[in-house]
């Protein structure tokens, strides 16, 4: 497949020199060198999650099998809480 890109003058040269050396052609270099470039993995930032370092557990009086009593202790009165069980 043929295609346009634009290449750095001295890059090109670099690249067209490396070519004569091992009797290859410019694509076939440039092919090359793509197919290692994309076969490297892609580096994956680290993420770091907060940790809970404090307190001794739930607070006294939350039942931690239980849906309302978190619920209930979630609710900080700001938005309306939904009575799910009708």
């Amino acid at each position: 497949m043929r295609t346009t890109v634009t290449i750095d003058d001295r890059l090109l040269e670099l690249a067209k020199a490396r070519a004569r050396e091992r009797d290859a052609t410019l694509g076939e270099i440039v092919e090359d060198s793509l197919r290692r470039y994309l076969a490297q993995p892609v580096p994956v930032a680290e993420v770091r999650l907060p940790v809970f370092e404090g307190g001794t557990g739930l607070a006294a009086g939350i039942d931690p099998s239980s849906n309302a009593s978190i619920a209930d202790a979630a609710d900080d009165d700001v938005t309306p809480r939904l009575d799910l069980r009708r």
